[in-house]
């Protein structure tokens, strides 16, 4: 065993795993580009403040999962735990707001949460985000649902569409109310955790795993029927759009984020393999506000690529490899002949070990090399080199004329 070990949490991505990872996130950037959005690169880390303010001084990310600390000056940084917060910052801060009617953005990177680590989440993992600023259509909402279904599709992950309502100042704190009644009356059932959850942010308790909690909450008052009339009008008309699409999706009372900025629509796709999420989102309508910015209605959601990665079961297929294999005094020749087969977009090694042609195809085959590049003597003198085909055999002159 090597006397070094990463930390707990923190992973290496390499080979297999890292091309499928790659794979994903290439397909996911595509389709967002297809949706008109634009790349927004935000730190890594932020002050504190920027998301107790916009995730929720009470949400577990907050007082349990952040890695936070105090820089030279004493003053309080942390490692992202997200990236909604972030982008709102950069959009505020940026006055990105004045220069289009609304904004298409997403980002991608690392995140860091000191959670237990977990089937495809550890506590360094990958999302790729997407935020919408600026329209409160629910037909953007119903777009945003579309682009998650869609990439679930393309990578032919089995997965369940849930949608909720959780309405907005408006409507929630009757709710709230009511459930927090409900709640009171089922202590002994909660959990340790749901019993803390109830008095700071009881829609928590809705999410619980736990089946003792799963079975009290079965019977709670329900968010939809306490929605007001601009909160209904939105769910349903999200779920015509929905229908328009032909997007199958299942409606969930008890669904809930876990951050407090979260408005209306929520969403999240429920693998079907494993019953964890692998994409979430919803409507944040007050927090470019809350962060100091004009009232700009909001939805996005955010991708964990770990676990796309994990469940993405098709082989990678990537270029044919090229090796191109010197024997004899011809290396310059070797070298140049590299150069000309990248120049034409081939995947190209350039062996470099020296010895016979027959070792030499045994490193090829050992590195996976569809064709062999041999360059010898006569092929340099002739201006060609002798393409081998390592599957079949097959060999083929290949003549050029090259100025060295």
């Amino acid at each position: 065993m090597s006397e070094f070990q990463s930390v707990r949490g923190f992973h290496d991505l390499f080979g297999e795993d890292l091309k499928k990872f790659r794979h994903v996130s290439n397909l996911i950037r595509e389709k967002l580009k297809l949706y008109n959005f634009e790349e927004i690169v935000i730190p890594v880390l932020e002050y504190l403040e920027v998301f107790q303010r916009s995730i929720g001084e009470a949400t577990d990310i907050v007082q349990k999962e952040m890695f936070a600390f105090q820089d030279r000056k004493g003053r309080w940084i942390a490692l992202r735990p997200e990236g909604t917060a972030g982008v709102v910052r950069a959009y505020v801060q940026n006055r990105l707001y004045a220069l289009k009617p609304y904004a298409k953005l997403f980002y991608e990177g690392p995140m860091f949460r000191h959670e237990r680590p977990q089937a495809g989440r550890y506590r360094q993992f990958h999302q790729i985000g997407a935020e919408v600023f600026g329209p409160l259509d629910p037909l953007v909402d119903a777009e945003m649902i579309q682009l998650v279904y869609e990439i679930l599709s393309e990578l032919n992950i089995k997965a369940t569409i849930e949608v909720n309502s959780i309405g907005c100042k408006s409507c929630r704190p009757a709710y709230r109310e009511a459930l927090s009644l409900y709640l009171n009356a089922l202590e002994r059932r909660l959990c340790e955790v749901c019993l803390d959850r109830k008095g700071r942010n009881p829609l928590r308790v809705l999410d619980c795993k736990v089946p003792t909690c799963k079975e009290a909450v079965k019977d709670a008052p329900k968010m939809l029927d306490f929605l007001c009339k601009e909160c209904g009008e939105h769910h349903f008309k999200l779920k015509e759009y929905l229908n328009t699409l032909s997007i199958p999706y299942r409606e969930n009372p008890n669904l809930v984020r876990g951050l407090d900025y979260y408005t209306k629509t929520v969403f999240e796709a429920v693998s079907a393999d494993m019953n964890i999420t692998l994409i979430a989102g919803g409507r944040y309508d007050y927090l470019v506000e809350e962060m100091g910015g004009p009232p700009t209605p909001a939805v996005g959601f955010a991708v964990g690529l770990e676990r796309l990665s994990m469940l993405f079961k098709e082989h990678v297929r990537e270029e044919p490899l090229y090796m191109v294999v010197p024997f004899g005094d011809v290396l310059d020749y070797a070298l140049f002949i590299a150069k000309v087969l990248r120049s034409e977009g081939k995947r190209v090694e350039l062996s470099y070990r020296r010895g016979s042609l027959k070792k030499q195809l045994e490193l090829a085959n050992r590195l996976g090399v569809r064709y062999a590049v041999l360059v010898g003597e006569e092929e340099k003198a002739g201006g060609f080199y002798t393409l081998k085909d390592m599957e079949t055999g097959e060999q083929l002159r290949v003549e050029f004329s090259p100025s060295l």
